[in-house]
């Protein structure tokens, strides 16, 4: 029987004659041994939670990609009414009425022209969204703002006016300060389409802000770091059931072997 029930020789024998089953073996040990890591960091490490659909820095990120273009048949100084942007405290930063949200924050984009004689200082831009194209879902219209105070700034005010359960209203950026001088927007409409030429045009870049990520809680990453390792115990056991398989399959294997050998070896009996 200890001939035959040789753990390391028959584990080692089985692999090397069931290619596809060792494959399927390793992928499994590898994503068993990828949870582990995976949980040990999740454990130690504030990761962004993966159930925020919609925070600030993907609002943002959707403004960068459109291209904000003066209208080809009116002229670049057709502005419109300014729109209010008061010095606004905690407790009133958010304005609502029945149905819109009105917030005023200081945000990080940037502004780029394709025009050599236009300047970024004291330049506001005013458009109109539908909120399919910010990626918030729904066709409601969100009324926009921004204002550029300084050339080559990375941040901008933003006043953005949209039904408030668009919005992202968790991590907030900051407000924006009530500035002295006044900017009378330009009207420029959103498009996705290659300008021409003679067409002024803007484009907005933004950059992610850690504080504006949604991260997931202490208690939220305790019940990942379980799940994820109650998904490892159980493949580590399907590992070590297939490892207990292969050989106890080779031992049987062997022993057929050796049964088939002694009898070839029997000498035939006289008659």
């Amino acid at each position: 029987m200890m001939v035959f029930w040789q753990p390391g020789t028959n584990l080692r024998d089985y692999v090397s004659q069931n290619p596809p089953l060792v494959t399927f073996f390793l992928c499994l040990l590898t994503l068993a041994i990828s949870f582990i890591c995976f949980s040990s960091y999740s454990y130690t490490h504030t990761v962004p939670n993966p159930d925020t659909v919609k925070d600030w820095n993907h609002l943002l990120s959707s403004f960068s990609r459109h291209k904000f273009c003066v209208q080809a048949n009116a002229s670049s100084s057709e502005l419109v009414s300014p729109v209010p942007s008061p010095l606004m405290d905690k407790d009133s930063l958010v304005s609502s009425t029945k149905t819109l949200t009105t917030l005023h924050l200081k945000v990080p984009l940037s502004v780029t022209t394709n025009s050599n004689s236009g300047s970024m200082k004291n330049l506001a831009l005013h458009t109109a969204f539908r909120a399919s194209q910010l990626h918030l879902g729904g066709t409601e219209s969100v009324d926009v703002t921004l204002e550029f105070l300084t050339e080559n700034d990375s941040y901008t005010c933003l006043t953005i006016r949209a039904p408030a359960h668009l919005l992202p209203m968790k991590l907030l950026p900051p407000e924006c300060p009530e500035f002295k001088k006044n900017i009378s927007p330009l009207h420029v409409e959103v498009s996705d389409k290659k300008p021409a030429a003679s067409q002024t045009c803007y484009s907005l870049h933004s950059q992610d802000d850690p504080t504006l990520t949604v991260m997931l809680t202490q208690d939220e990453r305790n019940v990942a770091v379980r799940h994820l390792m109650e998904v490892s115990v159980c493949l580590l056991g399907v590992c070590l059931v297939l490892c207990v398989a292969a050989t106890l399959t080779q031992s049987l294997i062997r022993r057929h072997h050796w049964n088939g050998l002694d009898i070839q070896n029997e000498p035939l009996m006289e008659t």
